[in-house]
């Protein structure tokens, strides 16, 4: 039977912005406690008044709890309510101090005062010009984008995206929404063409509307984009556009030749099979590696000739290591090309080698540099060198306006060495090779069987595969290698074999742990991660140990790994620190984040790891330490952040950690795969443990066949 319920809201304890699903904690008038209301709305915050129609329920979990079927809020009404509502966070400037005293002077007229006369809060103590400043354009932007999440959630669209469509087109906002919806697709980021196309339909546009074919093909491109493709074949992705939208082929054709005709994409027929689509910063992107390498490799070596004999002598002597014959080679062949690629797995001496090429150029007062595409990797590169790495990004000198270091301004180096390219993506190849100058030796170092990068391209196993440069393959394993369980293992999946465990009871770096469900699984992972690691090997649980796993949906995808080992990891204080919750996570201090897309203005790249070291509530800001560096997000921006206590083995490239746990079970079907679990061991660095059943560790060993990503960067390079 229905029923209704109405009181101040006393806490929010979850809200999903994008569909609007909320848990509230409700003071009723003549309840003593507070009571659980769930249901939708698009926002929700302590201190407003709420009334709801909904009925009562028992959950098994939870408790009695007032299922909400509508939920409407309204303005706080009483001075009690207010101060809850300014002290929740809301306003950036009022946190619970400065709320309390504002109540004090204003009373019942206190949000009357915030909207129509802020300059008044001078009489507040401690409030002054900057302050009331900020107060104003917080409020001023609290009401803009509620309007928006109102507009949105009426036409059934989620509002988490509320605040970025507001900053993207300030007071225009609701107009730009209304007049062509598909433009948020293109143009906000996070809000994809079926939410665009939701709302466009809702707003009466036509299914067979030529803004909504044109959408779908910008839309899937993209999407192909993300899936790790530089192109696609344009009658596959028509396909596909019929299948998401219903649109005719006929008018999604006349579509995409109105994007082609506009220079929005490009269609390519001259080096491919048939035709391809291309964005059109794709399709520059590849033709340019491809110019600038050829280039490269044609210009003078900057090294004067010189006894390559005795120069390989006095290496070994300045190194303290002998060189294998095809570490030899390698060194003789970057004296001699300008541009080369060193490939080869874990052991096989490649950090060695490149210790040995930065000593010839050295001595020969030549200017090299060392990069690599992540944090972890330009770090460990610095430690094995013992000379300065930097991340591409921080080599190329990017701030919010893109790369300072461009073809205008190039780097001044005669030696550029890359580790770990098999993660190096198309779009930032391009930036990079654009940067060099034709003086410079480049040189390219990864392990070609890893998984391609996590953006768009292969361009390591392309470069390759064109024969255009030289190719060093290394393929000796040195015997400290040989000695490693990890090294060992990774091989043998390599090899299409099953590796073999630390026999039960042995000390070693290497562990298969069995286990059939996949809540078993989960609860060896909680343990190992928790208890026995940090016992058996002193390895911080924060710090040190990794889990990596191949998907991110599932009992045993990333999402709820994360969750669970947050729970058992950094659970809530008995002091309640602050927390907050945005887009579906819970940040609390000292959660590990990852960065999930490029953020030039912050200088932080979609893969980076950090640490949350401050929550400001009066503010709405949050801080992540990255590395030592303090980086500072406000609220609505923490979409850019998920928790990171668990990585999808393609996010953990270009990392190494002292210990790497691996979750695997057949409801990772997609994703089982040799390189994927190949990747994943190589992770490690003092300690591997593989955490599930053979079967799915079979399937993985046994599953070679590697996705083909749409690229025609071999036959550019080729040709």
């Amino acid at each position: 039977m229905s029923a209704s319920l109405s009181g101040t809201i006393d806490r929010v304890t979850f809200h999903n912005p994008e569909n609007g699903y909320v848990v509230l904690r409700v003071e009723v008038k003549g309840l003593r406690m507070p009571v659980t209301v769930v249901g939708q709305t698009p926002r929700a915050n302590a201190g407003e008044f709420v009334e709801a129609v909904g009925t009562w329920v028992d959950d098994p979990d939870f408790g009695k709890q007032f299922k909400a079927d509508t939920i409407r809020v309204l303005p706080p009404s009483t001075v009690e309510g207010i101060e809850k509502y300014l002290g929740s966070g809301l306003i950036k400037g009022i946190g619970p101090t400065y709320a309390r005293k504002i109540v004090e002077v204003f009373g019942a007229r206190t949000l009357d005062v915030i909207d129509e006369s802020p300059t008044y809060l001078k009489e507040i103590k401690g409030i002054g010009s900057r302050r009331i400043q900020q107060i104003r354009e917080s409020w001023r932007r609290q009401k803009a984008v509620r309007d928006i999440m109102v507009f949105l959630q009426s036409h059934g669209v989620g509002t988490g995206h509320a605040f970025r469509i507001w900053r993207t087109y300030g007071d225009r906002a609701l107009e730009v929404v209304k007049a062509n919806p598909y433009t948020l697709a293109a143009e906000v980021w996070g809000i994809g063409f079926p939410t665009a196309d939701q709302l466009a339909l809702k707003l009466g546009f036509a299914p067979d509307a030529q803004p909504r074919a044109q959408a779908v093909v910008r839309h899937l491109l993209g999407e192909k984009s993300g899936e790790g493709h530089v192109a696609f074949p344009e009658a596959a992705l028509l396909h596909d556009c019929v299948q998401a939208t219903g649109i005719a082929e006929p008018i999604l054709r006349e579509a995409a030749a109105a994007l082609v005709q506009a220079g929005e994409i490009i269609r390519e027929t001259a080096l491919t099979p048939e035709p391809w689509l291309y964005q059109r910063e794709m399709h520059a992107a590849e033709v340019q590696i491809a110019i600038r390498l050829q280039e490269l490799a044609c210009g003078e070596h900057p090294l004067p000739a010189f006894d390559l004999d005795k120069a390989l002598t006095w290496v070994e002597g300045k190194i303290g290591l002998a060189l294998a014959h095809n570490q030899r080679e390698a060194i003789r062949q970057a004296c001699t090309a300008k541009v080369l690629v060193i490939t080869g797995g874990p052991g096989v001496g490649k950090t060695t080698l490149v210790r040995g090429i930065l000593e010839i150029f050295a001595v020969k007062e030549l200017r090299c540099a060392l990069a690599a595409p992540t944090g972890r990797a330009a770090k460990r590169l610095s430690e094995s060198t013992g000379r300065e790495a930097k991340t591409i990004h921080r080599l190329l000198e990017y701030n919010h306006g893109g790369p300072k270091r461009n073809a205008n301004n190039p780097l001044d180096v005669d030696l550029l060495i890359i580790d770990e390219t098999s993660m190096v993506d198309v779009p930032l190849m391009q930036r990079l090779t654009s940067a060099l100058p034709a003086k410079t030796c480049l040189i390219l170092v990864g392990d070609a069987d890893q998984l391609p990068s996590v953006g768009p391209g292969s361009v390591l196993a392309d470069v390759i595969a064109s024969k255009a440069v030289p190719v060093v393959r290394l393929t000796e394993i040195f015997r400290q290698a040989q000695q490693s369980g990890i090294v060992r293992a990774a091989y043998r999946v390599h090899d299409g074999e099953m590796p073999e465990t630390t026999p039960a009871g042995a000390l070693g770096d290497f562990y298969i742990i069995e286990a059939e469900t996949p809540a078993a699984i989960l609860d060896r992972v909680l343990t190992l991660v928790r208890e026995r690691i940090p016992s058996r090997f002193k390895l911080d649980p924060f710090r040190d140990v990794q889990v990596l796993a191949p998907m991110n949906r599932g009992d045993l995808g990333v999402r709820n790994l994360n969750l669970r080992l947050q729970a058992v990891l950094n659970a809530p204080d008995a002091q309640e620190s602050p927390e907050v919750t945005r887009f579906g996570w819970s940040f609390r201090l000292g959660d590990k984040v990852l960065q999930t897309r490029n953020d030039y203005q912050k200088e932080v790249f979609n893969g980076d790891v950090g640490r949350i070291s401050k929550i400001d509530v009066d503010e709405q800001e949050m801080t992540v330490e990255f590395d030592g560096r303090a980086v500072t997000y406000e609220f609505d921006d923490l979409d850019e952040l998920s928790l990171a206590y668990a990585l999808t083995v393609h996010k953990s490239q270009g990392s190494e950690y002292p210990a790497v746990v691996i979750p695997l079970h057949t409801q990772h079907y997609l994703l089982l795969q040799r390189n994927v679990l190949y990747t994943a061991l190589t992770r490690g660095r003092k300690l591997v443990v593989l955490v599930g059943n053979r079967k799915a560790i079979q399937m993985a060993i046994s599953r070679a066949d590697v996705a083909r990503r749409y690229s025609a960067l071999c036959a550019r390079l080729g040709a």
